[in-house]
């Protein structure tokens, strides 16, 4: 079974599921791939994840490093979820590229990658902000690849940059 839940942000609605004990999405509202990873029948109910979720989300669009990470579980192919996993090591505030990402999975895994292939794992992350896949730009620095929007990363990006400041 899957759980959903509405969360009302600053970039708009966004969709919450989880397993029951972990977040396993969120999408903001008119992303690509929204709720790609839920084929189980979903039912709308509130949960523990769902409240820890949007104590993050709050402290988050507040301008402050949340203290804390919701339990997560996404969904996806052993190499999607290596990369979700690095994207999560990718500091508030700060960004890097998809070949960069390519060259840290190829050094920790053993295994070469293009930055291509590490952006099209980036691109189906299924836990947007949380795992900040809107810290990932282009070779020459451009907002390129962000599955909620270009002007929604470039909001996220401006309020940790201007947290990050402060």
């Amino acid at each position: 079974m899957t759980y959903l839940s509405y969360v009302h942000s600053p970039v708009g609605r966004i969709l919450l599921a989880s397993n029951g004990d972990a977040l396993t999405g969120l999408w903001l509202e008119g992303q690509k791939y929204c709720a790609a990873t839920v084929t189980d029948p979903a039912e709308e109910r509130d949960l523990p994840v769902f409240a820890e979720t949007r104590k993050w989300l709050d402290c988050y669009f507040s301008g402050k490093i949340p203290p804390f990470t919701p339990p997560l579980a996404p969904e996806g192919t052993p190499f999607r979820r290596a990369v979700w996993k690095l994207l999560l090591t990718i500091p508030y505030g700060e960004t890097t590229t998809y070949g960069t990402l390519a060259a840290r999975y190829a050094a920790q895994y053993g295994r070469t990658t293009s930055a291509r292939a590490v952006g099209n794992a980036v691109g189906h992350n299924p836990v947007s902000v949380i795992i900040p896949c809107h810290r990932v730009l282009g070779a020459d620095g451009s907002l390129t690849g962000y599955a909620g929007g270009t002007e929604k990363k470039q909001f996220l990006l401006h309020l940790e940059s201007a947290a990050h400041r402060e």
